[in-house]
């Protein structure tokens, strides 16, 4: 029971990291219809960020979090308002081409400035806790928490605001909410935002548990894309439910089978899913 306990403190983990992630490339999808493959670059910028903020500036864990989160919507409405919205009217494989190019950009400027070398983000959060008999680092517990708490955030935003309302109606039905009044460049600029806050955030909780370094988005992302697939393109709830599956498969799949085949599970699992429902789990988009 132990042992099963901490494979579900680690899907948990993973789940919440990618739903995060996942969540963020989701919402941008709704609104331009074209996936942003740069987003993968957001969230290393993330990490870089509060690497910096906490290593060399001397803020602590939850201001770095903070400040790399404000620093990576900067570069996201940045992104959208010099890279994307002049493509607005371009076809979608303009928008991917000019996605790869962003990301490729970002990635050499962290390598210019930091270097290729692995770095890890210190957290003050070192201790382990006893829950039922079994133990959990407070990092991952930490982790978990936050990650659903921001989900429940972003969920009452959507439903409960009147911006995310403007959001969801952008999403749906582009032309008929300009004709309603709402804003479509403000629209944009506030979902890459919040985007950008997503993957620094999911960046600086997984950064004390894993390296980074310039490419780490890489692997991230595209097990986003499998997320997003999975749940339906551009369907809030199935990001979330996606994120979990893939989580708990990576983390059960390593234990279980082996953990050389632990990103595999992933794109196996998007094979057999579609296979069965080709539409995704969620098929009415961003709700």
């Amino acid at each position: 029971m132990e042992l099963f306990f901490q494979q579900v403190l680690n899907g948990l983990t993973l789940g919440g990291i990618y739903s995060l992630v996942a969540l963020g490339l989701t919402l941008v999808y709704g609104i331009l219809h074209v996936p942003n493959f740069a987003h993968g670059a957001f969230y290393m910028a993330g990490a870089y960020a509060a690497f910096w903020l906490v290593t060399a500036q001397g803020f602590n864990y939850w201001v770095g979090m903070a400040g790399a989160a404000v620093a990576v919507a900067l570069i996201a409405v940045l992104a959208e308002r010099l890279v994307f919205h002049p493509l607005r009217d371009a076809p979608g494989l303009h928008h991917m081409i000019a996605a790869i190019g962003l990301l490729l950009f970002l990635e050499a400027g962290a390598q210019a400035v930091w270097g290729a070398d692995f770095h890890r983000l210190p957290t003050p959060y070192t201790g382990i806790v006893e829950i039922g008999g079994a133990t959990a680092p407070v990092q991952r517990l930490m982790i978990v928490g936050a990650a659903f708490g921001l989900m429940v955030a972003l969920h009452l935003f959507l439903k409960k605001t009147v911006m995310g309302s403007t959001i969801i109606a952008m999403a749906q039905n582009r032309q008929g909410a300009a004709l309603v009044g709402i804003d479509p460049n403000r629209v944009a600029m506030l979902t890459f935002a919040i985007s950008g806050v997503l993957a620094a955030v999911a960046a600086t909780l997984y950064a004390p548990i894993n390296l980074i370094y310039p490419a780490m988005g890489h692997l991230v992302i595209t097990k986003a894309f499998v997320i997003i697939i999975l749940g339906g393109m551009g369907s809030v709830p199935g990001a979330i439910v996606g994120g979990l599956i893939i989580g708990f498969a990576e983390s059960f799949g390593a234990f279980y089978i082996s953990p050389d085949y632990k990103d595999i599970i992933a794109f196996a699992l998007l094979v057999v899913i579609l296979s069965l429902r080709p539409e995704g789990l969620f098929t009415k988009g961003v709700r």
